[in-house]
């Protein structure tokens, strides 16, 4: 079971700033802003390339739910959405999840 399974199932401890059916967002532990999150599938699948139509929902529902939560986030003044892919663009977990960072001005 991969570290992002285990936060969902509660067996490691995160902080949660949101829940729902499909998904939590929880506070990076190692932030890259002010305010850096991570949008996190409760189905565990590592890469874009593994989607199919139900994953591809939970994707979707996970992207139209962040904005929603702008606001609690602090994030109100524009975020940054980034999803690594694989060793080379620095996906450390085999979890699809989704970053998300503002709070700040941020360097391209």
């Amino acid at each position: 079971m991969c570290v992002f399974c285990k936060i969902i199932a509660g067996e490691i401890p995160s902080t949660k700033v949101y829940e729902d059916e499909e998904m939590i967002v929880i506070k990076d532990i190692e932030p890259k802003a002010k305010c850096h999150y991570l949008c996190i599938p409760k189905e565990h699948f590592a890469l874009l390339a593994e989607m199919d139509d139900e994953r591809a929902e939970i994707v979707k529902h996970c992207l139209a739910k962040l904005p929603m939560l702008r606001k609690e986030l602090g994030l109100e003044n524009g975020y940054r959405l980034v999803i690594n892919q694989g060793e080379d663009a620095g996906q450390t977990v085999h979890h699809l999840h989704i970053h998300v960072l503002g709070g700040e001005t941020l360097p391209w």
